[in-house]
């Protein structure tokens, strides 16, 4: 990973808790577990709570079908991690509803659908709600929320660079099927939890609180250089985040702590911008 935060910097039971694991298994623990026990308090908790429901809770579609949107959303992103990810777990959750190599193997449904996220997540500003008129609206609040969790970690992976080692993905995504993207109560007590009513609000509000800059960033509006080059490309083009691009901001005087928590902003900041879209345009259709 980029940053070497995100590496070493766990609190002692994380530690404790990501030694135990690669002892047993005998594979290194994969980046997005590393990242999500860094600092619980401030990403983790909202976000898993909002994932588990997403992926594994109730719904419209099938855990496998959520994992092939899952995967949709990663290849939008050119996320290689998410993409091998997320392909295997739409074979591991499901029950050879879809293909994940093939989609026209998807029912027409899930085909709608993921036409539907794909405008939502690239051209949030032109929504058409046309190809999915059809379709319950909690079916397409269901897969906007399965969007709005990986336009987040999409972002994220590519701007750290997590990349997969020898082993993982059969474990991972074993272990994240098995637990239902669900993490052990006592990795993720850190800090005051404040509920805001909604999983998407605590979110939100997770990464914004006591942040002028953070709630700036996520709101989309204008800040100083280099940090707004950074952000454009975290929400636009992540997946051209080189090594180079971190080392510009530490040059600048700005800490890998500093760096996480702007990344975080601008890959929250952009997924909600395409949540809120989805959102909108659904209740433009309804009112229609």
């Amino acid at each position: 990973m980029r940053l070497s935060i995100l590496e070493h910097g766990h609190r002692r039971r994380a530690k404790m808790f990501l030694a135990l694991t690669s002892g047993m298994s005998r594979v290194d623990s994969p980046d997005i577990v590393k990242m999500l026990l860094y600092r619980p308090g401030f990403l983790t908790r909202p976000l898993l709570e909002l994932t588990a429901a997403a992926m594994r809770g109730p719904s419209y579609w099938t855990a496998g079908e959520r994992e092939y949107l899952a995967m949709s959303t990663a290849r939008l992103h050119q996320c290689p991690f998410c993409i091998d990810s997320h392909r295997e777990l739409t074979r591991i959750a499901g029950h050879g509803e879809v293909d994940p190599e093939n989609p026209a193997s998807a029912r027409p449904e899930l085909r709608a659908v993921s036409g539907f996220l794909e405008t939502v997540t690239l051209t949030p500003d032109h929504v058409d709600t046309s190809g999915v008129a059809d379709l319950p609206e909690h079916a397409l609040v269901e897969a906007l929320q399965v969007n709005l969790v990986w336009n987040i970690v999409n972002r994220l992976a590519n701007a750290f660079g997590f990349v997969l080692r020898e082993g993982q993905l059969e474990s991972g995504t074993r272990a994240l099927h098995r637990f239902g993207y669900r993490f052990p109560g006592f990795l993720l007590a850190e800090g005051k939890t404040t509920d805001h009513g909604d999983v998407v609000a605590n979110i939100r509000h997770a990464v914004v609180d006591d942040s002028p800059l953070r709630a700036a960033i996520v709101d989309g509006s204008p800040v100083s250089e280099p940090w707004q080059s950074y952000v454009t490309s975290v929400r636009d083009t992540s997946y051209k985040i080189t090594d180079a691009d971190i080392a510009r901001l530490t040059a600048a005087g700005h800490t890998e702590d500093e760096i996480y928590e702007v990344t975080v902003a601008a890959a929250v900041g952009a997924a909600l911008d395409s949540f809120d879209a989805g959102r909108s345009a659904l209740a433009r259709k309804t009112a229609g």
